[in-house]
């Protein structure tokens, strides 16, 4: 028998008995032993679950490895949804103060002396006053006040044409701006306060 037949021979399981016999047949060793060798399909499976823990500790680490890299991506997902809600709220909440001030303007609802035309408080703005003198008809300016993502309260800073222009909470009889009351910095480095 060549080398390459050998060679075949020893790929398939039969290769295992038959080197076994080969062996214990072999006219060099003067004697004949009986082997008992495990059975080529029990030696099979004992690699093949190796390798089947091994595989499952490698994909767990690259599974680790990736779920760690996408975290940050992840929460500043998270951030820049919330800082999208609160442009949004701002941008709505600073409308209807226009609109208020533009009906206060053409001298359709009433206000109050020193006012310069603004709502007293936000809550003017939802509950709505009343167009002319003699009309039953209300105007709403906001339906709910919006909350802010950053503190989940529907709390804002509130800023008056009397306050002070560099001071983040108002005093004043009416509401001319709002701002967060987060102390938080947002993504671009600016204050959401400052927004």
């Amino acid at each position: 028998m060549t080398l390459v037949h050998l060679l075949v021979e020893l790929r398939y399981p039969k290769a295992v008995n038959f080197m076994t016999n080969l062996i214990a047949h072999s006219p060099a060793h003067g004697f004949r032993v009986k082997r008992q060798v495990a059975s080529p399909r029990r030696v099979h499976k004992r690699v093949e679950r190796g390798i089947t823990l091994l595989e499952l500790i490698i994909a767990t680490s690259i599974l680790l490895v990736l779920a760690t890299a996408a975290l940050p991506v992840v929460r500043m997902t998270v951030v820049r949804t919330k800082e999208a809600q609160l442009h949004k709220a701002l941008r709505e909440i600073r409308d209807a103060i226009d609109r208020y001030k533009d009906y206060s303007d053409r001298n359709l609802i009433r206000v109050e002396v020193g006012s310069e035309g603004y709502p007293p408080d936000l809550e003017t703005l939802v509950k709505g006053v009343q167009i002319g003198a003699g009309s039953d008809r209300k105007v709403r300016f906001l339906r709910r006040i919006p909350v802010d993502p950053m503190t989940g309260r529907a709390e804002w800073n509130l800023q008056s044409v009397q306050d002070d222009p560099d001071s983040t909470s108002g005093g004043g009889n009416n509401v001319f701006y709002v701002h967060s009351k987060s102390q938080g910095t947002a993504l671009d480095g600016t204050k959401y306060a400052d927004w």
